[in-house]
């Protein structure tokens, strides 16, 4: 029986709302794939559900690496989560420093209604949520300790929804810790300020704003129909179409539309890149990555080995510096230090 709940724990995500990959959202992103294809791009019935399902995709050697990275990290998380930081650590850890900071008086805003109260929560999680995505996902692409990591992810050379879990596993811990980080100061500051009428608006559990991100067709952002926003739109929110771009290789498309849902952090910090016309694009690593694309071998050990030289490499230059800095100087005098 333990055997058997462990199995259907590993796909929970699928039965699971907050899940980017939950069932309902899957089936609402093929519905907009179909509408899509049927009325915009004018294919006939047949030839949509043909893209849809298109085999060369869900059946490609990248697909089939999706698949097990998704199943070997389910497994690893099992084990690891239970040793990370909670949320409510980080958040009671915070509200008792701001007790003892009297910076600012605690439930200062405690009469305010508390509808308004859980409409500026909602916004605020999902603001700041969204925010440290995009910061994180930028300094991915900037650190080579960070990019060495990340490169398992672009290495995918199709997209499906699945792609969403094709990550190492110590970016998999990077991105908990900052999702408990940021979720945990934001319900610490609220509750410190408004007391306990703190709350989300939540649509089968998951804050309101998440769930339009999902039901809007947020899988088809890791697939191959490249949906359009009008041009003012894609300004506010990353279309399918620009996440595929993000993963071009493509010199025009590098270290553009990092965002997650939302554009304007892109737009804001100058990474912002709307849709081109339809064009065909490849996606995966450069040939000068010298990364092995679909082998999971390559996928666990190299980042583990070039985040280890790389920090070799930053310590040895650490250590160089400090031996100048602290060693007794030469003197120019011949015979002076003889």
């Amino acid at each position: 029986m333990d055997f058997l709940d462990q199995f259907v724990n590993l796909f929970a995500d699928f039965t699971n709302p907050k899940k980017r990959v939950f069932a309902g959202y899957l089936g609402i992103s093929i519905l907009i794939a179909f509408v899509w294809l049927l009325l915009v791009q004018k294919t006939s019935i047949k030839k949509a559900l043909a893209r849809i399902f298109d085999r060369k995709v869900f059946m490609s050697r990248s697909a089939g690496v999706d698949y097990s990275i998704f199943v070997i990290n389910r497994i690893f998380f099992g084990f690891i989560s239970p040793l990370l930081l909670g949320q409510m650590a980080v958040a009671v850890g915070i509200y008792i420093a701001l007790l003892n900071s009297g910076l600012v008086p605690a439930k200062v805003f405690e009469d305010l209604s508390k509808p308004l109260v859980v409409t500026l929560f909602s916004i605020t999680m999902f603001l700041a949520d969204d925010l440290s995505k995009y910061l994180l996902h930028r300094w991915m692409h900037r650190w080579p300790i960070l990019w060495s990591l990340h490169k398992v992810h672009h290495s995918a050379e199709t997209l499906n929804p699945m792609t969403i879990y094709r990550n190492h596993p110590l970016e998999g811990v990077i991105a908990l810790l900052r999702t408990t980080v940021v979720q945990g100061t934001v319900i610490s500051l609220f509750y410190y300020l408004f007391d306990d009428s703190v709350s989300l608006f939540t649509i089968l559990g998951t804050n309101v704003l998440i769930f339009a991100f999902h039901v809007s067709g947020s899988n088809l952002r890791h697939s191959h129909i490249d949906i359009r926003y009008p041009r003012w739109i894609e300004h506010i929110l990353i279309s399918p179409c620009q996440h595929q771009l993000h993963h071009s290789i493509a010199e025009e498309h590098y270290d553009k539309n990092f965002g997650s849902a939302l554009a304007i952090w892109d737009w804001m910090f100058g990474s912002l890149h709307v849709s081109d016309k339809e064009q065909a694009l490849k996606f995966g690593l450069l040939p000068s990555e010298g990364f092995k694309a679909n082998s999971l071998w390559e996928m666990y050990v190299t980042p583990v080995r070039e985040t280890g030289q790389i920090t070799f490499r930053a310590g040895t230059r650490v250590k160089n510096r400090l031996v100048n800095l602290f060693s007794r100087p030469r003197s120019s005098e011949p015979g002076k230090n003889d």
